[in-house]
């Protein structure tokens, strides 16, 4: 039998693509997906990973300490990507993210400790650095988030980081630049906008646009992780970036000249409470372990783009429901 992985969050964006990854690229691999199905699992996406005969769904929640202990043992590594993860939720309700991002957290890896799971890899954000004015963060970097869902982040991050210190388990952190790719959730920026597009509508731009962000593409952040589960360092924590910076602006100026709109289809909204100027991440320690992105942006998103015109039927009922 191959490596058995349990992928929690595996119905969501990043973490269904992980999946896709470990299960093309190994045919022996055994993946456990557990999944609570909230607004951002999406069953459609299930129900494609299903054709994999190395998967199996579990639904459940990662807060649920019985459940945990069925399903947790007997894994090689466990890859934590579930998380509330919109910043625009936190500021409107974050209970919900200081229960999963922490709370559930602290009982997964717990398990996980307890269990005998020999690597726990988890998956965090950039956004726990804050607004860098210059320069880039690297992984010694202060934490200095801003909104409720970055410091839930970041209160995980230390919780994982315990384990290490304290029982000396192999707890690594990996912390990631902006996603973008199929299958992500139709209320992030990138999607968001291509799919209002394509229904006719305008895009939303907070403030002036001049924040400015760092984008990858998915499948790139996925074969960063899987170099960091297979070589990191125990305890590690690893910065995933592409170094592609670029305005919200500017970003929204290349999808619509990528769909062929001009800025007439631009509605500037108020700024996000507290929204953070800059996110920049120094990335060198995982090429270090030989690991570089793929795609360029222009490439990625243009592909991207093409994957939410051809599939309507995946994103529509999600828009329509929110």
């Amino acid at each position: 039998m191959g490596p058995r992985y349990l992928v929690t969050g595996g119905a969501g964006f990043i973490g269904s693509n992980f999946i896709r990854w470990i299960l093309d690229r190994d045919d022996d691999a055994r993946v456990t997906n557990l999944d609570a199905m909230t607004y951002a699992g999406v069953p459609a996406t299930i129900d494609e990973l299903e054709r994999y005969r190395g998967h199996t769904f579990v639904r459940g929640d990662i807060r649920d300490i019985d459940l945990l202990a069925e399903v947790v043992p007997n894994h090689d590594v466990v890859v934590n990507f579930a998380a509330e993860s919109h910043v625009d939720r936190s500021i409107g309700g974050p209970d919900a993210f200081l229960d999963t991002n922490v709370v559930g957290t602290g009982r997964l890896i717990e398990t996980a400790y307890r269990s005998g799971v020999p690597r726990f890899i988890h998956v965090s954000t950039d956004e726990v650095y804050g607004s860098v004015a210059e320069g880039f963060a690297s992984e010694t970097a202060g934490l200095n988030p801003s909104s409720p869902y970055s410091s839930s982040k970041a209160g995980s991050d230390l919780l994982v980081r315990s384990y290490h210190h304290t029982y000396g388990y192999d707890a690594v952190v990996t912390r990631c630049a902006n996603n973008y790719g199929p299958y992500q959730f139709p209320e992030k920026v990138i999607p968001l906008f291509i799919t209002n597009l394509l229904a006719g509508a305008t895009v939303p731009l907070f403030g002036d646009g001049g924040n400015e962000r760092d984008w990858i593409h998915v499948t790139d952040h996925c074969s960063a992780i899987d170099h960091v589960m297979r070589k990191g360092e125990p305890g590690g924590i690893y910065n995933i970036g592409a170094n592609v910076q670029m305005s919200n602006l500017d970003l929204t100026r290349l999808i619509l000249e990528t769909m062929g709109r001009d800025e007439s289809s631009i509605e500037y909204v108020e700024d996000r409470l507290g929204h953070d100027l800059r996110y920049a991440i120094d990335s060198s320690k995982v090429r270090d372990l030989g690991w570089e992105p793929k795609h360029s942006f222009t490439e990625g998103l243009s592909a991207t783009i093409e994957w939410y015109t051809h599939n309507a039927r995946w994103w529509k009922p999600l828009k329509e429901a929110t």
